[in-house]
């Protein structure tokens, strides 16, 4: 009967740890101070996007990577331009940030942790 509770115990903090899925935590700004139309971020095996970004604002998305392999940005500003810019590669289960900042030089990327290849 002692090794009830234990269990009990056990159990319960078996249950409040859980299984979490790896993701990444996506922020894609707009520091051109022009809207962008349209963003897509293509990653291995999806992509995800916005139809406008304001300038100054921030766009917030979590992705699971299956497979492996390159991301990239592509976007129109307000004169309808398209851009295109090739970003960090990554291993299937990937886990951490990623910031793509999009301003009047061009795209940066910050991926944390830092992939493999930029």
């Amino acid at each position: 009967m002692q090794s009830l509770p234990k269990f009990v115990l056990l159990a319960a903090l078996i249950a409040t740890t859980g299984c979490r899925s790896p993701y990444i935590e996506a922020t894609v700004s707009n520091r051109t101070g022009q809207a962008i139309e349209l963003v897509e971020v293509d990653y291995p095996s999806a992509s995800f996007g916005t139809q406008n970004l304001a300038p100054g604002a921030d766009f917030h998305y979590r992705f699971k990577i299956l497979g492996s392999g390159p991301t990239k940005i592509l976007y129109t500003d307000s004169t309808h331009k398209d851009h295109k810019a090739d970003g960090p590669s990554y291993q299937e289960g990937a886990e951490g940030r990623l910031t793509i900042t999009i301003s009047s030089t061009g795209v940066s990327w910050q991926a944390v942790p830092a992939s493999s290849t930029h």
